[in-house]
């Protein structure tokens, strides 16, 4: 590998640097490609429906969203192929249409993804979650009966 004289304008054969063309040897590494634990805005859009369904095609996927969205035919499919090679849908073909079905039940999704709020925004303190919950202004007084109730369930089917 050649390396630069520095302020000479001639190069030299560098042994510690070969092997490594392309390579730089400071700052920081790539960023790695983010994991695809989680859905997109529109893939939940999708996933929302498909859970309602319980298995669909683009056509029946399409029909459910909310007519303002305006989505063409082969964005759906193309978001809904996505879906399925990120492992969240799988799919089989009738005919020439493709039938997709969720792999991953709502729940399982739900709790996925409150843990890792839990952990990323609330420095993985459940009790921190639940408590900026209940202490929003927004909370009515019946959804805090509600989950009070779901607690003290929870407290005794756990009790021996």
């Amino acid at each position: 590998m050649l390396k630069s004289l520095g302020k000479t304008k001639g190069f030299v054969f560098s042994p510690e640097l070969e092997g490594r063309a392309g390579q730089t040897t400071t700052g920081p590494k790539m960023r790695q490609k983010k994991r695809n634990e989680f859905l997109t805005e529109v893939e939940l859009e999708f996933m929302t429906e498909l859970w309602t369904l319980g298995k669909g095609s683009v056509r029946h996927v399409l029909a459910q969203l909310n007519p303002d969205r305006n989505l063409a035919y082969t964005s759906a499919a193309t978001i809904l192929r996505i879906m399925e090679q990120k492992g969240f849908v799988s799919s089989e073909k009738k005919g020439k249409t493709f039938i997709y079905s969720p792999v991953l039940a709502k729940d399982a999704y739900q709790s996925r993804t409150l843990r890792d709020l839990s952990e990323k925004l609330f420095d993985g303190t459940p009790a921190s979650l639940v408590a900026r919950l209940v202490t929003d202004d927004g909370m009515s007084e019946e959804a805090l009966k509600e989950i009070q109730a779901l607690l003290e369930q929870r407290l005794t089917d756990d009790s021996p």
